[in-house]
């Protein structure tokens, strides 16, 4: 913990330099919890200048080729981040993030499954992960949207974040924990994403 809140004042001064991050909706982050972190992707950056700007820890799956870039491996290592496989139903990487959900732990998804740089994200497909794994752990959600101009990520361009409002567990509207349910969740939370942006 210690060299994450280390890496993350780090980061967190870098980052704010690099990309002239504007955010909001700092108190709606609650601090401590199951929750999912729900942002859209349109950046490689985005976990870590997340991990950077919030004032809680999130552990997000990243793709795992990332973790093949020596450096950059071992930064996201130790910002809590764990491998996740694309193009497939990677029930690993799944039970580890309920397993940190169940410890109380934030966990980020990116409810896009790959980053859409350059895409406006309600032109976007939407996956069906995060309803899975918010039936799976009863996490409650909370939506966070990434902006910068084209949604292109650039450094100097100025990027804004704004959190919003927690969504209970119980406004997800399971009740068979079934595919079309993860789905429909999956679009609710991301509805609230969109709002934000």
């Amino acid at each position: 913990m210690k060299l994450y809140a280390f890496l993350r004042k780090i980061l967190r001064w870098l980052f704010i330099g690099m990309f002239r991050i504007e955010v909001k909706g700092m108190e709606n982050i609650p601090k401590e919890g199951a929750l999912i972190v729900c942002p859209n992707h349109i950046s490689n950056w985005d976990p870590i200048l997340l991990g950077a700007v919030m004032d809680r820890q999130v552990r997000f799956m990243a793709k795992s080729s990332l973790f093949k870039i020596p450096l950059l491996s071992s930064l996201i290592k130790a910002l809590g981040a764990f491998p996740v496989k694309r193009g497939a139903a990677d029930i690993a990487a799944m039970k580890t993030a309920i397993g940190h959900l169940k410890n109380g732990d934030a966990v980020g998804v990116f409810p896009q499954g790959t980053r859409c740089f350059g895409k406006d994200p309600k032109d976007t497909e939407v996956k069906n992960g995060v309803g899975m794994i918010a039936c799976r752990s009863k996490a409650d959600v909370l939506p966070v949207a990434i902006k910068t101009k084209k949604y292109k990520m650039l450094i100097f361009r100025k990027v804004y974040i704004t959190i919003g409002e927690v969504i209970p567990f119980e406004d997800l509207g399971f009740e068979n924990g079934n595919q079309e349910e993860y789905s429909k969740a999956s679009e609710y939370a991301f509805g609230k994403v969109l709002e934000l942006l």
